[in-house]
């Protein structure tokens, strides 16, 4: 089943409030985008899904369950983030075995497939490490140890193109052939739009869209001409933000324009999910 509740959670850390009475729900077999700002609360819901931390209000359940203190159902995740789970003395092979003793169903054959296609060296110890294939040991163990319910925290970190457009391609194979609830947390957002399925974004602390990524992509357009045609064009309507070159004119909205009759010297297109999210999330 491997569905993720986050009912009416706030989590307050002293007098800093990370989170504002979320709810949240990734559903079974889906892959989210996860997205917002630096210090919007993304880590600290993830942290709250996988028990590291505990909500001052609210509850998370997991397949109706509450995830404190609760190992079966903690056991069904694995969440990939910047800080190593193992002993930075350990071989990549090390860890393999490790993992393999925490999740049974890990597939190690696979781990070393894509190690062939990452040209990661299991022998070597990870603390020797660069910062790009630390990111790929931790993706290999994620796609590998086969739990339900992913959880990738800033996955493709110091990944050049190239890995990160194996590591894209390798989520879309592994997700086909054993569908699971993937929640992808990052900055490359217009990278990892062309896999996502629904979107959520946190603006200091609280939900401000949570969306399929068709809706997201179909929320708003970007509006370009003369100053003076623009501004009279969308004059009531709801603006994003803004752009001026010389005499010209980009506006950005949240409007579908279904049905309207543009003003000549006007040119509409689709607002792309990286500027939809630039724009929503500015102060």
């Amino acid at each position: 089943m491997s569905l993720i509740e986050v009912k009416n959670v706030t989590k307050c850390f002293g007098n800093t409030t990370a989170l504002k009475n979320v709810t949240l729900t990734f559903e079974s077999n889906k892959i989210y985008g996860l997205l917002g700002r630096n210090g919007a609360g993304k880590s600290t819901l993830l942290s709250l899904i996988t028990n590291k931390n505990f909500p001052t209000y609210g509850q998370v359940l997991i397949d109706g369950q509450p995830v404190k203190e609760n190992d079966a159902v903690l056991k069904k995740v694995y969440c990939m983030t910047e800080q190593s789970l193992y002993p930075d003395s350990m071989t990549v092979k090390e860890v393999l075995k490790w993992t393999k003793d925490f999740y049974p169903e890990t597939d190690c054959e696979y781990a070393l497939a894509l190690a062939d296609k990452f040209a990661l060296n299991i022998k070597k110890k990870i603390k020797t490490l660069s910062t790009g294939y630390s990111s790929i040991y931790k993706i290999i163990v994620a796609l590998s140890c086969n739990a339900p319910i992913l959880l990738l925290d800033e996955p493709v970190l110091g990944l050049d193109a190239n890995y990160r457009d194996v590591f894209y391609r390798e989520i879309l194979d592994n997700y086909s052939k054993k569908p699971k609830t993937i929640v992808i947390s990052t900055h490359l957002i217009e990278e990892a739009a062309g896999i996502i399925e629904n979107v959520a974004i946190i603006k200091n602390g609280e939900i401000i869209m949570d969306d399929s990524a068709y809706n997201a992509l179909n929320a708003g357009v970007t509006v370009t001409g003369p100053v003076s045609v623009v501004d009279s064009f969308i004059k009531g309507r709801k603006v994003l933000g803004s752009d001026n070159l010389g005499g010209m004119k980009s506006a950005y909205l949240l409007d579908k324009l279904d049905g309207v009759s543009l003003v000549q010297g006007i040119e509409v297109s689709r607002l792309n999910l990286q500027s939809l999210f630039i724009h929503l999330t500015n102060s």
